[in-house]
């Protein structure tokens, strides 16, 4: 056997595992990992400007392509600074494995410089962490977290790695296979309970099926949308699940959950049979959980049998890879006599549409018609969002079918996400359009990264919406909170009036330009005030192949994402809309349905 140090083994492991992209940061304790990188040919190794870019950058890349992310970061701040993006990844379940430099063994634990125990810190956000204390245990180490990660339930991985063990000498040896006592990833599903399962699915009325990120990770979409077909049921998204069958399919109902659509809601609440694929039931798409579809039984199936029953109790338990899962049902599924209970659905769909209309009468330009324009100009796309409101209009307005994906951190809700993340999908997908749409507030939160970009030429184009606010939290602070916009006005000075709420022509100007700052790094900018402009701006950003394009489109500064269920109450109880002209608030049943109630609320400044 040859000897090698741990470094040169650890080049030699990420070979192995066939990776070609590594997002990494170089510091004292990985000085040496580093140095056994120098000039390798066979692994592209993209130097990010902060390493919550370079872990969300990871994170991008691993879900544009199926693959698992790889990041390298050093000790202390380098690793502490992986934290958020570690947490973003495993609550949505990607496959991330995150190397950590770390202080020789005999110094651990004795305060040293740069010294933090990132085991010990992200045990709890992680699928599993540990340090390798001895030099003969480093490839079975590495062998194992690229299995864990990858199998069963995806998730992060943290190898920490002391410097005395990278620069040790030993086997050259990795192994192809390896066996971890105690952990036993799902390759299979119980028929008996999907026949259970399929024998009240056949006796529904009124059938839905609820699909969760799941069906996404577990690549099931094409059986998943022959299921549908076959059965003949409607289908409901989570936020992360959308895309599991394509959002044009005159089956797709759209999203559930307090910013979900009326249709999918409603739905939910009138349906005999909820058949959920992938979900966890959290509280965004439940709303008050005593009321969640109270008439229904439920199926459940999901990889972890920790998420089943947790939130919502559930009449059939199936624990199973949706797409193992979804395989089976379409061995034993059939055609159902549901008809009239689409209709019912389209007919509330074609009712209460998803809009976001210019009604203020402050800016023609909408949310809707930027993403629209998305739709129409690129087809062949993926497509990365920040988190706040422009995420939920994102996934409201966005279509998606098995061309264009879209990538969101939806269990943690992490601004700053969504541009490194779109960094990564491109690396990952150098031949795709890479598209994100970001708030202003959520792009200023790694905007270094816009060197990144630059520096290795990807021609992502940026979408700002920008309204001046943190506006997720200001539309809340408008709807319940006397609209005191505590904190949230991006163009705030200090010379601005305490407890200002009119935002107007007067405010001071917004900082930074982006258009000057986008130039600034080398990269494009263009400025977009009218709805004819939209289109224009994406051809000409198509044609910049060499830099990153941001378009910032300025809308509404007060700019609301419709419906949205107020907190604390069922999916029933929904906000459609809010006018200015009117000072009054109604409640009023539609189409006979005495148990599900609408909540229109109308205000004003003006009684």
């Amino acid at each position: 056997m040859k000897q090698i140090t741990g470094a040169d083994l650890f080049v030699k492991a990420l070979k192995k595992e066939k990776v070609d992209v590594l997002f990494a940061y170089p510091g004292g304790q990985a000085i040496d990992l580093f140095n056994a990188l120098y000039g390798e040919k066979e692994i592209d190794v993209i130097l990010p400007r902060h390493e919550q870019g370079l872990i969300h950058a990871a994170d991008g890349y691993a879900r544009s392509t199926g693959k698992a992310g790889v990041c390298l970061v050093t000790s202390g701040p380098g690793a502490t600074n992986l934290v958020t993006g570690i947490a973003t990844a495993n609550y949505d379940s990607v496959p991330l494995v995150c190397f950590t430099g770390q202080v020789p063994t005999n110094l651990i634990g004795n305060d040293a410089f740069q010294e933090v125990d990132i085991v010990g810190i992200t045990r709890s956000i992680c699928k599993y962490a540990v340090t390798v204390r001895k030099r003969e245990e480093l490839a079975e180490t590495i062998k194992k977290a690229f299995v864990i990660a990858k199998t069963g339930k995806p998730g992060v991985v943290v190898v920490d790695l002391p410097r005395d063990i990278q620069r040790a000498y030993g086997s050259d040896a990795y192994p192809e296979e390896v066996v971890i006592r105690g952990y036993k990833p799902q390759f299979s599903v119980h028929m008996g309970q999907i026949g259970k399962a399929v024998g009240l699915l056949n006796h529904a009325e009124k059938p839905v099926f609820l699909i969760g990120g799941g069906v996404n990770i577990a690549h099931a979409n094409k059986e998943m949308t022959r299921l549908a077909e076959l059965t003949g049921v409607p289908v409901v998204t989570t936020i992360m699940g959308k895309g599991g069958i394509p959002t044009t399919h005159s089956l797709y109902v759209g999203n559930l959950g307090i910013h979900g659509s009326f249709a999918a809601n409603w739905a939910v609440g009138n349906c005999d049979v909820l058949f959920s694929i992938g979900t966890r039931f959290n509280d965004r798409i439940t709303g008050k959980i005593e009321e969640f579809a109270t008439g229904a039984k439920i199926i459940h199936i999901d990889i972890d049998a920790a998420s089943i029953s947790r939130n919502i109790v559930v009449d059939v338990p199936i624990v199973a890879d949706a797409k193992i899962a979804v395989c089976s049902l379409l061995e034993k599924a059939q055609p159902l006599s549901i008809s009239g209970w689409v209709d019912e659905i389209n007919h509330w769909k074609k009712e209460y549409p998803l809009a976001c209309p210019a009604d203020r009468g402050k800016s023609a330009l909408t949310p809707q018609m930027v993403i629209e324009a998305v739709n129409e100009t690129f087809t062949d796309a993926v497509i990365a969002t920040d988190v706040g409101q422009n995420q939920l209009w994102a996934t409201q307005f966005l279509a998606l079918d098995e061309n264009r994906q879209m990538l969101t951190s939806g269990g943690l809700g992490t601004m700053g996400y969504g541009f490194p993340a779109a960094i990564g999908a491109k690396l990952g997908n150098p031949h795709k359009d890479v598209i994100l749409i970001s708030g202003d507030g959520g792009m200023q939160m790694n905007i270094q990264e816009m060197a990144t970009a630059v520096v290795y030429g990807l021609p992502i184009i940026i979408c700002i919406l920008n309204n001046g606010y943190l506006g997720n939290v200001r539309q809340w602070q408008e709807m319940f909170y006397d609209r005191r916009y505590s904190s949230t006005c991006m163009r705030y000075r200090r010379s601005c009036e305490s407890g200002c709420n009119k935002p107007d022509r007067e405010c001071p100007e917004y900082t930074p330009d982006f258009i000057r700052f986008a130039e600034s790094y080398g990269a494009k900018g263009i400025r977009v005030t009218k709805a004819e402009d939209i289109k224009p701006a994406f051809e000409s950003a198509q044609k910049n192949e060499e830099v990153p394009t941001v378009i910032e489109f300025i809308i509404d500064r007060e700019a609301n994402v419709m419906p949205i269920v107020p907190p604390g109450n069922p999916l029933s109880d929904m906000v459609i809309s809010l006018a200015a002209d009117c000072a009054c608030t109604s409640r009023h049943k539609a189409h006979g349905h005495n148990k599900m109630l609408v909540e229109v609320i109308v205000e004003s400044e003006e009684v």
